[in-house]
């Protein structure tokens, strides 16, 4: 069934997901598309029944204020403007709405219906893939997280043996992952998966870079070039599977609003790339992507697996990549993970890590002056990615964590643990 949309453009509103989440909480679907939408461009999408102009702070780029072509007013979409003092519209609101009113726009004004879910959009993204793919073949990055094992579900449903999946081991996984996944995926469920290991080559390229971004970057570069070069070893491959999710493409950058970070699958993309792309969750948050998975019949424990960036420990290594702090950040988030679960803590924190910084600091070990390495913990809980809180963690688990820490890992004499929330922190640090 196809859904009725109501879009968002951004003005240069902070609070274009919060309208969007809430839009969708009502059972009606919503995208977010940028303010200067050519009328072709919004004709193009499906089943659009109202839009919202979305104005707020980030209005004004470039000393100029941002505003829509005047021709998407004659297009004879039902329109509300918030912040937006131009817009010719039929009605106009300073602030957020409230639910009442935003429901009147909705489903008074623009008539829509209430059919978002997940069972739908998974029907309307299956039939979008075979339209897209046709007979062709499929190139998937299967980290084994949460976002590329949804992405796996929802090919293998859509194209079958179509779909190839290509695991990447650069050097970066947490500890034992990379047989996670080749057991899971391989052995358990019977995918079409080849395993690489460039993990020489990915620590080359990271070697003396310390800016994140340039990280990231040349981590997604990488991961697009090796599987450029495992495509040309198969026959047919036209596109590649991404799990890009919709905080991703947020928090990338848009006209309108700054970048918070670059995603290796959003901003790290070489402009000679060979593949389509294919990208079936582009348009969802965390929680959503989750829903999917379980609407999608796979295991919880793998549907609410700990979130894991794609470049890494790459980036929980801070500044330019060293050996000796990478198998520090893999040895202390390995006893996290394992203490957590002992704690049960592991079903009621969102995401939890550890992360090197690339300095040291004095301490005593053995009775003698040491300068080596901190490790920084960090839990946080979240619902879509795009604000989190700290967990308050128990004292005797914290001590205990340090103990084993100090303890088991080479070249480490302190561990902090971060209390800093989303704003103003990210989740990650780089």
């Amino acid at each position: 069934m196809k859904q009725d949309m109501i879009v968002i453009l951004d003005l240069g509103s902070t609070e274009n997901t919060t309208i969007a989440r809430r839009i969708r909480e009502m059972g009606v679907y919503t995208e977010i598309h940028p303010h200067d939408i050519s009328p072709d461009e919004l004709r193009k999408l499906e089943n659009v029944k109202g839009i919202i102009l979305n104005g707020g702070e980030n209005r004004i780029v470039d000393g100029t204020p941002v505003d829509i072509s005047p021709a998407l007013y004659e297009c004879g979409y039902p329109m509300m403007s918030i912040d937006h003092p131009t817009a010719k519209c039929e009605k106009r609101l300073d602030t957020i709405p409230a639910d009442d009113v935003l429901q009147g726009f909705v489903f008074d004004v623009c008539h829509a219906q209430a059919n978002w879910n997940m069972k739908n959009f998974i029907e309307d993204q299956v039939e979008q893939i075979r339209r897209q793919v046709g007979d062709r073949k499929v190139l998937l990055a299967l980290s084994g997280g949460v976002d590329s094992s949804v992405v796996a579900a929802m090919l293998i449903r859509a194209i079958g043996n179509q779909l190839t999946c290509v695991h990447v081991n650069h050097g970066l996984m947490r500890k034992h992952e990379s047989e996670s996944v080749i057991e899971v995926f391989q052995n358990q469920l019977h995918a079409n998966l080849i395993y690489v290991d460039a993990t020489e080559r990915f620590l080359g390229k990271l070697e003396g870079v310390s800016d994140p971004e340039q990280k990231r970057k040349i981590i997604g570069s990488e991961f697009i070039r090796v599987f450029e070069e495992e495509a040309r070893k198969l026959e047919g491959i036209d596109f590649l599977g991404q799990g890009t999710i919709y905080p991703d493409i947020i928090e990338s950058g848009t006209k309108t609003a700054k970048m918070v970070k670059s995603h290796h699958n959003v901003g790290g993309l070489p402009e000679d790339l060979k593949f389509e792309l294919v990208e079936p969750l582009k348009q969802l948050f965390k929680d959503e992507v989750r829903d999917c998975g379980i609407e999608l019949g796979l295991p919880t424990s793998m549907v609410y697996r700990q979130p894991f960036p794609g470049p890494g420990l790459g980036v929980r290594c801070l500044g330019a990549i060293t050996r000796d702090r990478l198998t520090a950040v893999r040895e202390s988030d390995a006893i996290l993970r394992e203490e957590f679960a002992k704690a049960g803590l592991d079903k009621k924190v969102w995401q939890y890590f550890t992360v090197v910084p690339d300095f040291k600091s004095v301490g005593v070990k053995n009775n003698a002056r040491c300068f080596e390495y901190m490790v920084i913990i960090r839990a946080i809980n979240t619902v879509d990615a795009m604000s989190a809180s700290i967990e308050r963690i128990d004292w005797d688990v914290l001590q205990k964590i340090t103990d084993r820490i100090l303890a088991e890992v080479e070249n480490v004499n302190r561990v902090c643990y971060d209390m800093s929330p989303k704003p103003p922190a990210t989740i990650e640090f780089e």
